[in-house]
């Protein structure tokens, strides 16, 4: 018995497309040079049918997560996807967002909070940011959602496991340049986009290459069942170090009936070579 999605299975399509609002348009992300970071519209030739040169699974999971824009998971729950490697969450609180993993590059953080403030509404500031583990995906572009002239006083709380800076730093700094040279082959960052080309690297579609940030956490979680309240939403964590990466949290809202998992768990192969 065959374990592989069927490509006749069209459940994983539906619940890609399922709270969908808006996409960007076009799917094209500049920094201040003009210079583009991220091109999603690149990978348009997956709406045609998987040809002979592209192998038939990974060009099924290209058009899953090919799927960008802004998307309702429930009520006061959002994700922006499709603008980066990772997906940027954001929580409707009683004055503000909390905003969960900020992405790569500030430029694409920047613009996927424009795309929620665009149907969403600009009356609600940075309230609360989160970092679900140390990998550069999910906090470098913190820079471009945060207000401009803020100042890391406490007043936003930004919230990470224990361990964040330690892993980040040790990580990104000391194997940064053995990373670099890795993500050329495991992203195939130099390959064009085409079917006979890059059509994805599992987890997304690649990686941006805009400005980063690093910004340190001012709260730490500690211990499982550590509870916040961060805006008015209720936030119960769970520590998972060592799972995807060395500080790693879950985190439950219980007054949402939601539980966010970043990638301990995913419904994909993480990442692939392509």
């Amino acid at each position: 018995m065959s374990h592989s999605p069927s490509l006749d299975d069209r459940r994983d399509y539906d619940d890609a497309q399922r709270g969908f609002i808006a996409a960007l348009t076009p799917g094209i992300i500049k920094n201040a040079k003009g210079e583009v970071v991220w091109n999603i519209d690149e990978y348009a030739f997956l709406e045609k049918d998987c040809p002979p040169t592209a192998h038939k699974h990974l060009w099924r999971q290209a058009q899953l997560i090919v799927k960008q824009g802004l998307f309702e998971i429930k009520p006061g729950i959002y994700q922006v996807r499709g603008l980066d490697l990772s997906n940027i969450t954001i929580v409707e609180g009683e004055k503000g967002i909390v905003v969960i993993d900020p992405l790569i590059s500030c430029e694409c953080a920047a613009a996927a909070l424009q795309l929620y403030q665009t149907h969403r509404g600009k009356g609600r500031p940075v309230t609360g940011l989160i970092y679900s583990h140390s990998h550069a995906d999910h906090y470098m572009g913190a820079a471009g959602v945060l207000p401009e002239g803020w100042k890391n006083d406490g007043s936003i709380p930004i919230i990470a496991p224990e361990g964040f800076m330690e892993s980040a730093i040790s990580e990104n700094i000391l194997c940064g340049p053995s990373m670099m040279k890795r993500a050329v082959f495991m992203y195939g960052t130099a390959i064009p986009r085409s079917p006979t080309g890059q059509i994805g690297v599992g987890l997304g579609l690649g990686t941006s290459t805009g400005s980063t940030s690093l910004i340190p956490p001012n709260v730490l979680i500690k211990k499982t069942g550590e509870e916040l309240v961060v805006d008015g939403v209720r936030i119960i964590f769970q520590m998972v170090p060592g799972t995807e990466a060395p500080a790693e949290m879950n985190f439950q809202f219980p007054d949402f009936g939601a539980l966010l998992i970043a990638e301990t768990a995913t419904n994909c192969l993480h990442n692939i070579v392509s």
